[in-house]
């Protein structure tokens, strides 16, 4: 039976897809993109914020079609979607044969055999069960770089966050069982380790009892075919002089922090719940660039949150201006029921929202393309991404680059390359957000 897995939202729930379709293989399903070829179809929903859900909907409408249809035999709903809203998806979308809680992935295959044999049921666990893991996945990024969950779930409880109510509180994965799962990552051709969570900064408090993101790092920069290491989404707060240093002497780690701040006025980020205040933001953003001067720092912001001010905006408007992040993105923010942020008065208009996102990214496409121009004539490593068909370019990231959220570098040469190698590449010039260059000989 052929099986299309549709993985929506975060490379955490990528990771998650990863793990089903390594379950589903070992029971010998095989798998298509296809959907007109599909027998069963797996939707892994996302419901972070309003435009997430709104895909989720639509493709679980699409998938319900076909199973209307007779052109699907089994229909399942997975992830934070369907962990949140499973009532209404029983009752508005009946053509969905069984729900996947977020806990209980790898109970896939056996709710497609029950449904396939007439017996619908749905799969949860507690919440807060231990992070699924050591189950064999099947890569789906190419197979040169590999996402590596660290933990599960958040404690933070920012007031416009249902993650914890979704995936629960923050549960560590044991060393040993990331050091396993990455050594065989590395077996199977994976060259670079992205370090994700909802908070990696944290990893380790809860089995441990101290943070150990730095001990876990030094461990990982020790398996032999892993050539880069990047850690995303760390929390300001929770990042210590001790991490700073780990990235700073560690070869195999990129000079590259993930670090989203969502604001800069003290007054949007006590509404939001975060822990951190302007003042704390540009003393460890001085901190990183000082300890590791060539950090590639990329942040995301959240526009319109309610009550925020002309002067809150102008506030974090003068704060990126003069920080210059090397790369940020920015959200309008979204109004998710059952938040406290949703219940808050002060509610800012969509077109407000929208204008003050639109204004952010005009200033940040300014210092991301005079820092792209800054490039030329450095020489970087330079990954292998695929080639630009009927040409003699290759496609290739650079440490600043973490894939499907950065740019490019765009690479003249004769030479034949394969996806996953590494080159020396120097830059030759910038074209907006991406840089071009030629392989670099000494």
């Amino acid at each position: 039976m052929k099986i299309l897995l549709i993985s929506l939202g975060c490379d955490k729930n990528l990771v998650d897809s990863e793990m089903m379709l390594g379950t589903l293989q070992e029971k010998g399903y095989t798998f298509t993109d296809d959907e007109t070829e599909a027998e069963a179809a797996v939707v892994n929903t996302c419901c972070f914020i309003g435009d997430a859900k709104e895909e989720s909907i639509n493709v679980l409408l699409e998938m319900a079609q076909r199973r209307e249809n007779g052109q699907l035999k089994a229909l399942i709903a997975a992830g934070c979607l369907a962990q949140r809203y499973r009532e209404e998806i029983q009752t508005e979308i009946p053509q969905v044969d069984a729900i996947i809680g977020t806990t209980a992935v790898l109970e896939i295959a056996e709710a497609l055999e029950e449904t396939l044999e007439g017996k619908c049921r749905n799969h949860y666990q507690d919440i807060n069960a231990a992070p699924v893991t050591g189950q064999k996945r099947v890569v789906t990024t190419g197979g040169h770089f590999a996402y590596l969950k660290i933990a599960e779930g958040c404690d933070k409880h920012c007031t416009y966050c249902i993650i914890p109510k979704v995936r629960g509180g923050f549960r560590s994965v044991p060393m040993e069982k990331l050091l396993a799962e990455a050594a065989g990552l590395a077996e199977s051709g994976v060259k670079e380790l992205i370090l994700v969570a909802q908070e990696t900064t944290l990893y380790g408090v809860d089995i441990y009892g101290k943070k150990s993101l730095p001990r876990l790092l030094r461990e990982l920069a020790k398996i032999s075919g892993i050539s880069w290491i990047r850690i995303l989404y760390c929390y300001p707060e929770e990042i210590t002089d001790e991490l700073i240093d780990t990235i700073a002497t560690e070869p195999k780690i990129c000079h590259y922090l993930d670090m989203p701040i969502q604001h800069a006025s003290d007054n949007v980020l006590r509404r939001m719940g975060r822990r951190t205040t302007e003042t704390e933001l540009r003393s460890m953003i001085g901190r990183l660039r000082e300890r590791i001067p060539d950090i590639c720092l990329r942040t995301t912001l959240i526009s319109g949150f309610p009550g925020e001010s002309q002067t809150d905006f102008e506030r974090l408007y003068n704060f990126v201006d003069e920080l210059e992040f090397d790369r940020l993105g920015v959200f309008t923010y979204s109004q998710e029921e059952d938040t406290p942020a949703a219940e808050m008065p002060e509610q800012i208009a969509e077109e407000v929202k929208a204008a003050r996102r639109d204004e952010l990214m005009e200033l940040q496409q300014e210092i991301a393309f005079e820092k792209a121009n800054d490039m030329v004539g450095r020489v970087l490593i330079v990954m292998i991404e695929g080639k630009v068909a009927d040409e003699e370019v290759y496609v290739g990231r650079t440490y600043r680059d973490a894939p499907n959220v950065d740019g490019y570098i765009f690479v003249n040469t004769t030479a034949a390359l394969l996806t996953g190698d590494f080159v020396q590449v120097k830059v030759t010039g910038a074209n907006d957000y991406d840089l071009i260059g030629e392989i670099y000989h000494e």
